[in-house]
Formats: C-alpha cells, sequence, structure tokens
C-alpha cells in the first residue's frame, strides 16, 4: 500500500515536466489524481494514461490557472467528482528570462500571474475544503531562484520568492484547522526547461552545485512526496531547497 492510499491530489500544471512527474509519482503511492493543463494534447494524452496503467482514478482539466473564476470551477469539481481533496501541488508557471534592461511589462504580469497570482487562486479555491475537512497539505513550488535570486530572472525570483512569503503566511492562518503549507525550491534540474540553457552557463551552475550535477525530476518530486504525505506531518512554514548543494 503506498503512502498516499486513499488521497485525493491536485496538481497545477501536472501533465509536463516535474508537474508530471509528481503526477504519476502520487498516483503510483496511491492518490487519484485531478491535473490542469492550458491544452490537453499528446503530453496530457500520456500522462493520462499512465495514471490509469496504475489503477488510479483521474481527471484532467483543461484550465487557464491565472483565471480566478475558472480556478475555482475546477477545485468545486474535483470535491464532485473525487469526494474530497486532500492535497493541492501549486506547479503551474511559466518563464520569460530576460535581463531587467530588455523587459516589457508584459514580460513581468505574465510571469507574475502564472507563478504566483495562479497560486492564489488556487488556495483560495481549496483552502475552505480543507478548513473544513481539518487537514490537507499544500504544496508550492517555488524555485532556488526565489531564495537566492538570479541574473536574467528577476520576473521569475519575485514570484518565486513571493510563493515563499505566501506559502508562510497560509501556514499560519490555516495550522489551527490542521492544513500544512509548504514551499518545495528545485535548483537546476534535467527538464525541458533547463534545455535551453547554453552550455557554458550550465558549465558555471555546475561548478557551484555540492553534487556537481543536475538533479532529476523524480528527485524533485520525491520531496514533493514526502511534503504531501503523512510523513511529514509535523512540518508546515518550511522551504525545502532540492538543489545538490547550490551555492549562493
Amino acid at each position: 500500500m503506498g503512502i498516499l492510499e486513499g488521497k485525493v491530489a491536485l496538481i497545477t500544471g501536472g501533465t509536463r515536466n516535474i508537474g508530471k512527474a509528481i503526477s504519476l509519482l502520487f498516483a503510483k503511492e496511491g492518490a487519484d489524481i485531478a491535473i490542469t493543463c492550458r491544452h490537453i494534447g499528446d503530453e496530457a494524452r500520456d500522462t493520462i494514461g499512465r495514471i490509469e496503467a496504475l489503477g488510479r482514478k483521474v481527471k484532467c482539466y483543461e484550465s487557464d490557472a491565472t483565471d480566478f473564476k475558472a480556478s475555482h470551477e475546477v477545485v468545486d469539481d474535483v470535491v464532485r467528482t473525487f469526494g474530497h481533496l486532500d492535497i493541492l501541488v501549486n506547479n503551474a508557471g511559466i518563464i520569460k528570462d530576460t535581463l531587467i534592461l530588455r523587459m516589457t511589462e508584459e514580460d513581468f504580469d505574465s510571469v507574475l500571474n502564472a507563478d504566483l497570482k495562479s497560486a492564489f487562486n488556487y488556495t483560495h479555491a481549496a483552502a475552505p475544503y480543507m478548513a473544513r475537512a481539518r487537514k490537507g497539505s499544500i504544496v508550492y513550488m517555488s524555485s532556488i531562484v526565489g531564495v537566492s535570486g538570479n541574473p536574467g530572472q528577476s520576473n521569475y525570483a519575485a514570484a518565486k520568492a513571493g510563493l515563499i512569503g505566501f506559502s508562510k503566511s497560509i501556514a499560519k492562518e490555516l495550522g489551527s484547522r490542521g492544513v500544512r503549507s509548504n514551499c518545495l525550491a528545485p535548483g537546476l534540474i534535467s527538464s525541458e526547461m533547463a534545455a535551453g540553457i547554453p552550455d557554458e552557463l550550465r558549465d558555471f551552475w555546475l561548478k557551484r552545485i555540492s553534487l556537481h550535477r543536475e538533479g532529476t525530476l523524480d528527485e524533485v518530486a520525491g520531496v514533493a512526496l514526502f511534503l504531501a504525505s503523512d510523513q511529514s506531518s509535523y512540518i508546515t512554514g518550511q522551504v525545502i531547497n532540492c538543489c545538490g548543494g547550490l551555492a549562493d
């Protein structure tokens, strides 16, 4: 029996990269899975099929996580469909990297909306259900960039740092109702998002990482599993770095 047996998890942006790895691992550990994405394409259908092959119930929602009303509609339907909601992973997000001298207002606003406001939307929708049930775990996908900053990513760093402050506040607000809230801050992870990094910049980061390698999607998903499960039942308001010892 998996450590999430009987649980229902909602993972935003749960069909690609880190989100997909989390969705599949949670399903392997016994959870029924709700996932969101902007468009249900081949990647989403593959994720759905692999979860079904594990014998778990799954539903995928084609929904914009930056849309407040749509986010509430998704959460309401998850509870109607699955009966309850135990775990929320706020993973939806984008990057639009550029130096501040070249960054447009749209570059900044779109990243803040996708990476930070989306987490507000889904937390706002899920919190009443979790509070009434007096249990729940919310995991926010931050980034080591949100902890230490990074040139060319001021919009992304601002959003990910905002998630940390938001998560800590939610932990204090909902802790008395048995709801936990934590951040996971990955570093350099082998993924589609990291594939476009120039070799010289990749080498620069690898020299600063104590383990001298990139992390894997499964390694990040494993930390998310720990934070989502009852194994971390006395952990809330924390930021767990999954960065291989990346120095500031």
